[in-house]
């Protein structure tokens, strides 16, 4: 073999994989970045994808549109989020209802296999409320009144508004009976007439019955004091120290992220949730902006993934 035609076949394979390197290397992004939401709109997953849409459009230079693709609780839009190249160009805006839905649901994908995971984006505390007719005022009178009265009843609506209730039985060592409701606001005429004992409700879809008196909160769920409750104690400071029990929301995207897509998709996420309009926003929803690296809500959402995971398998709940 001659020493050009040497040359040649050692080239060869180079040649071969130059269009895929170029590929690879193109910068970042290219084309429209869809931001897939797997809920209906005007949830604070939906406005929180909104107002980040123009903030990244315009660091991007390309269109960042927001499809809502409801459904099954979330699980149809998260599988087209699963299921896309993994190139940066669709994303998803996803809440707790990430890793819970594990708890109820064979799942069509891996709740953390299957995703990069690039930053959190809010979190909203519940609180445990109760019709102004019900006895007890604080969690530990509730825990009482509960072992002298078993089956204390609770309003639930899915994910974690149902499984924190579940939680706090297990963890007190009460007997609470679950009345599931499709939505809040099918649960807040019963529990403000009595017909249901209490429920574990974001803030915000509680808050106008809580300020008008016709209901009444006994604790949050934070870690730290609700700004709009400032006088309500946490569930952890009154009874149960550690307990924490919020809706949040994260940016995800399909898994194999290259690392420097996946390093600017945080820095410009983050960015774009630390304006201060996008806060100011949040905050009137009654949402915190809260942002971390992919690091941190990777190991945020496993450890909530085995939180939930572990309240429903006690519960009896099997996935579906």
């Amino acid at each position: 073999m001659t020493p050009f035609a040497r040359r040649a076949v050692l080239a060869a394979p180079a040649l071969l994989l130059a269009p895929r390197a170029r590929a690879q290397g193109a910068a970042f992004p290219n084309r429209p970045v869809r931001m897939i939401v797997p809920y209906t709109p005007g949830g604070v997953s939906d406005i929180t994808a909104r107002l980040m849409s123009d903030p990244l459009a315009a660091a991007w230079g390309q269109p960042v549109p927001v499809e809502n693709r409801a459904g099954a609780d979330g699980v149809i839009g998260t599988e087209m989020v699963a299921r896309a190249a993994p190139d940066g160009h669709v994303l998803g805006l996803v809440s707790v209802g990430h890793p819970v839905n594990a708890a109820y649901y064979k799942l069509p994908y891996d709740t953390m296999r299957d995703f990069s995971f690039v930053t959190q984006t809010t979190s909203t505390p519940l609180v445990l409320c109760a019709g102004r007719g019900f006895g007890p005022t604080t969690p530990a009178e509730l825990v009482a009144h509960a072992k002298r009265n078993p089956g204390v009843t609770f309003a639930g609506t899915g994910g974690v508004v149902r499984l924190a209730p579940v939680l706090f039985g297990q963890l007190t060592g009460i007997e609470l009976t679950y009345v599931p409701y499709r939505g809040s606001t099918g649960a807040h005429p019963d529990l403000i007439a009595g017909r249901v004992d209490i429920m574990f409700d974001t803030v915000p879809a509680a808050l106008t019955h809580i300020q008008s008196g016709a209901l009444k909160a006994l604790a949050t769920t934070g870690a730290k004091r609700a700004p709009q409750l400032p006088e309500v104690p946490t569930l952890a400071e009154a009874l149960l120290p550690g307990f924490e029990a919020s809706t949040w929301g994260m940016v995800i995207a399909p898994a194999g992220l290259p690392a420097p897509v996946l390093q600017k998709l945080n820095a410009d996420c983050v960015a774009a949730l630390r304006r201060p309009e996008v806060m100011e926003r949040h905050t009137t929803l009654g949402a915190e902006v809260v942002t971390s690296s992919p690091e941190a809500i990777r190991a945020f959402c496993a450890a909530e993934l085995a939180k939930w995971g572990e309240a429903a398998r006690r519960a009896g709940i099997e996935p579906q």
